[in-house]
């Protein structure tokens, strides 16, 4: 912001000692610089996003490369890289460099990890005899795209996600499949009346702290309870997939 700042009220100061009959061709002297500084301030910006993308893409393995083996299902590169790239858009997202070291091993661990999380799931979705049809995998694939206001956004925006038309539908078919076994297989316990209160009681305490009127207990109960009902999932999930690694033969190859 001040190298922005900084030759702006330059032009501001020049403007001000400058004679009135000059005045004109101050103001359009000070439109000139300003445009100059905010063109030169957007290819900085431009070029610092290059910059970062050439880093988070020495993160990227090559797409045929064997990440990982989970009983007998190879893992590729190209699935590692489509994870890794929405975690790295999820750091950029709260601010923080994924290209840091810190960053860059607890993305790789976390990537690894949902990866051999999301493929222990799908094996056990298929064991279990849960599908995908083509309506389903169509339906899907309309909604996603009327996401976006074309098909070049659509396009941009699975090239950025790592993604060709056939991995979407892949991905979407797994997704499908996914859902369906949760839903089927993973039932958390009730939310209870008493957390819903509890869970309120800590959310008007700390909005109350920060001097805000929270709202009543009517108002966001629904709320509450969904947030309550996904976290409950949450946590039966990791169990789950904690349960099935253990049974499992997983070979990490990178």
């Amino acid at each position: 912001m001040k190298k922005l700042m900084y030759p702006f009220l330059l032009v501001l100061i020049s403007a001000v000692l400058a004679a009135c009959g000059a005045d004109d061709e101050s103001k359009k002297a000070d439109k000139k610089e300003e445009a100059k500084t905010a063109e030169t301030d957007q290819q900085d910006q431009q070029k610092q996003m290059e910059e970062m993308q050439k880093k988070m893409d020495k993160q990227k393995l090559d797409e045929n490369k064997t990440v990982a083996i989970v009983n007998d299902q190879k893992i590729l590169g190209r699935e590692y890289n489509s994870v890794l790239t929405s975690s790295q858009m999820m750091y950029q997202q709260m601010g923080q460099d994924p290209t840091s070291k810190d960053a860059a091993e607890e993305i790789k661990k976390q990537t690894l990890d949902s990866l051999v999380g999301q493929t222990l799931l799908l094996q056990e979705a298929d064991k279990k005899g849960y599908k995908a049809s083509d309506e389903e995998i169509k339906k899907k694939l309309e909604e996603t795209k009327g996401q976006f206001k074309d098909d070049k956004e659509f396009e941009t925006a699975m090239k950025q996600a790592g993604l060709n038309p056939d991995s979407l539908e892949t991905e979407i078919s797994n997704n499908i499949k996914y859902t369906k076994y949760i839903e089927g297989e993973i039932k958390p316990e009730k939310v209870t009346d008493a957390e819903i209160q509890k869970f309120y009681e800590e959310y008007a305490s700390q909005g109350g702290a920060e001097g805000q009127e929270p709202p009543k207990l009517e108002e966001v109960k629904p709320q509450i309870k969904q947030n309550l009902e996904q976290q409950k999932q949450q946590e039966m999930l990791v169990k789950h997939v904690e349960e099935l690694k253990k049974n499992a033969k997983i070979d990490i190859k990178v």
